[in-house]
Formats: C-alpha cells, sequence, structure tokens
C-alpha cells in the first residue's frame, strides 16, 4: 500500500445519522447582495527591463497616453520598462463613494515581471459598461523570490476606489429571496419552518429547492438589517444527498451523506470483502486472499474502514466504489472531477 497515496485521501466524511446544524447564514444568500466583476486596461511602468518591449497594444497605448498630457509623439514609443495589463476587481455589496478594495494586475504582452511596476490610473468597468472604480498604485508579486514563479502577476492593496455606487434601497424593502447555495427540497422545507417559528407566523414559504421567500412582518419594516441579523444566526439541520466525489488526478476522494451498502460480495485482485457474511466481524486468509466480513446494511465508511485494515489503496477503492454503483448495491451517486 502506497502510504504517501493514502495521506492524499481526504477522510471519508463522517456518515452517521446526526447531521451538525448550521447557521442560515452559511447556507444561504440574499438577493441583490452579491459581488461584482469589474475589469480594465491599463499600463504598469516603472519595470527595470522586464517589460513588453514593444508590441501593438503597448505603444499605440502609450502614445495615446502622452497625447492626453498634452505631448505630441510623431512615433509609437517602445520600451522594456512598460507592460501591458488586464486588471480586475471584486466590487463588494453595498460598496460606498471612496471605499477602497484590492485590484489585481495581470500582464496580457510579453513581460517577464511586474515586480517593482507601479499601475497608472486604470478605470474599472462592470458588465453595464459604467466606470465603478479607478485603480492605481504599486504592484506587488508577493516577494521577488516567492513571487517569481507567478511574476506576471501581482496586486495592488487597497489600490482601487470606489467612484460610483450600486444603488439597492435595502432597508425599503418589503420582502426579500434567500436562494440556498447547495439546492435541497429537504433544507428548503426546515428552514422555512425554522424562520416561521422563531418569528412567530407564516412569513416564509419555500417556493422550490433552491427558493425561500420572506415577507417582512411589520414590526420590521425599515428594520431589514435587524431581522437579517437575526434569520442568519437561526440554526438549521442541513440535509446532504448521499453522494461519493472522486478525483483520479490525485486519488482523493470524498463521501458525504447517508451512502449505504447492500448485502454483496466483493473481490479485487487478492481482496475479498463480503458485506453482510456469515462472518460478520471476522478476517482471515485464505490461499493468499485477504477476506474480510461486514454487517450487512452497513455504511460507505465502515466499508472503508474494512478496505483500510486490508491495505486497500485510492486506486482500488475507486474501482470497488464503481463496481459496487453499477451493481446497485451503493445507495448514492458518484461523481467524477
Amino acid at each position: 500500500m502506497n502510504v504517501k497515496k493514502l495521506l492524499i485521501i481526504l477522510t471519508l466524511c463522517c456518515l452517521s445519522n446526526v447531521y451538525a446544524s448550521s447557521r442560515i447564514k452559511d447556507l444561504v444568500s440574499i438577493k441583490g447582495v452579491r459581488t461584482n466583476s469589474l475589469i480594465g486596461y491599463g499600463l504598469v511602468i516603472g519595470l527595470n527591463g522586464t517589460g513588453d518591449g514593444g508590441g501593438e497594444i503597448t505603444n499605440t497605448s502609450l502614445k495615446r497616453m502622452f497625447q492626453k498630457l498634452g505631448l505630441n509623439p510623431q512615433k509609437e514609443i517602445s520600451s522594456k520598462n512598460v507592460a501591458a495589463v488586464i486588471v480586475t476587481a471584486e466590487l463588494p455589496p453595498f460598496a460606498r463613494l471612496g471605499q477602497k478594495l484590492d485590484v489585481k494586475v495581470s500582464s496580457i504582452g510579453d513581460a517577464s515581471s511586474l515586480g517593482g511596476g507601479t499601475l497608472l490610473m486604470t478605470p474599472l468597468k462592470a458588465g453595464d459598461g459604467n466606470v465603478y472604480v479607478v485603480a492605481n498604485g504599486s504592484v506587488s508579486i508577493g516577494g521577488l523570490t516567492k513571487g517569481a514563479k507567478f511574476a506576471t502577476t501581482g496586486r495592488i492593496p487597497d489600490g482601487g476606489i470606489v467612484e460610483r455606487e450600486i444603488e439597492l434601497e435595502f432597508n425599503k424593502k418589503k420582502s426579500i429571496r434567500l436562494s440556498l447555495n447547495t439546492p435541497d427540497f429537504t433544507t428548503a422545507a426546515r428552514i422555512e419552518k425554522v424562520i416561521n417559528r422563531e418569528l412567530g407566523g407564516k412569513f416564509a414559504i419555500a417556493n422550490d429547492a433552491t427558493t425561500i421567500d420572506l415577507i417582512i412582518p411589520t414590526q420590521y419594516q425599515r428594520q431589514v438589517v435587524e431581522l437579517i441579523a437575526l434569520i442568519e444566526n437561526f440554526q438549521v439541520n442541513a440535509d446532504q444527498a448521499a453522494q461519493i466525489v472522486i478525483n483520479e488526478r490525485t486519488g482523493t476522494i470524498v463521501a458525504g451523506g447517508e451512502v449505504v451498502l447492500k448485502p454483496v460480495a466483493i473481490s479485487h485482485g487478492d481482496l475479498v470483502v463480503e458485506i453482510g457474511g456469515n462472518g460478520a466481524g471476522a478476517a482471515s486468509k485464505k490461499a493468499g486472499q485477504a477476506v474480510h466480513f461486514v454487517p450487512g446494511n452497513t455504511t460507505l465508511n465502515d466499508l472503508v474502514k474494512a478496505l483500510n485494515a486490508i491495505g486497500a489503496g485510492p486506486e482500488d477503492l475507486i474501482s470497488i466504489f464503481q463496481a459496487l454503483k453499477e451493481n446497485g448495491s451503493l445507495i448514492g451517486t458518484l461523481k467524477f472531477i
């Protein structure tokens, strides 16, 4: 058994019937309360010969920049101290004028490093074409030694300033919509029940596996923030589908939910496992084969413990899970990533 590979395997989640309660805050998002992606094109200057060294986009941009500054160069300017970059940022919900945020700078030319460079003033636009943030400042690539591996990408902490707000009169809302991060009918029904019980009325309605509509109670009119702060901390037992996620490239296996196994006999190479066999709990070797008996109606967690005890590795587990699913003995779904 390859110990190194076994260390890569994430411990299969405890597949008991008891689920830890979670805050509603960690299970849902609120309609309209989200980030917005921003993008812009700019120039990083001051590089020590590690810039683009020319190119149509960089040279044209330099010429236009000088024209805006009152100069009138007749020819395109080429310099290895300049790099053309794409600047991106995430505009947080409720961002206000003057608020600062981090921006990311990525080279689009043949610059070898952005280390030591300075981003010139760059407007960042959202999907609607409007400018919401203006970015500039010194580019950090995470240290010249460690950052050298990704020296063509850097960050500017607090390098963006919000110049335009997204209007959202949240506190005046008469109703709000909660959306589950992981759609599930059972969890949606439980959230509806908990909210109505705690608020003392029929205010929440689960419309489907993802959506819960909430009517703002009269006593919380124009106090929506207080209401959301209250609801966010309600505890709900989130349900989980019986699913196994497998990454064959890394040998990683993650199982969740109540994955149950029907009685079945498994033979894989030198491994023999019988679920629901007469010799439950006993282990022995016959003719060079490792034999292990697991009680019937067991969980996948019990099977994995048995397989690990007799030397099964990640490759063995993946093959066995696929065969069990095909046979119909594994109650759950397999997902490969």
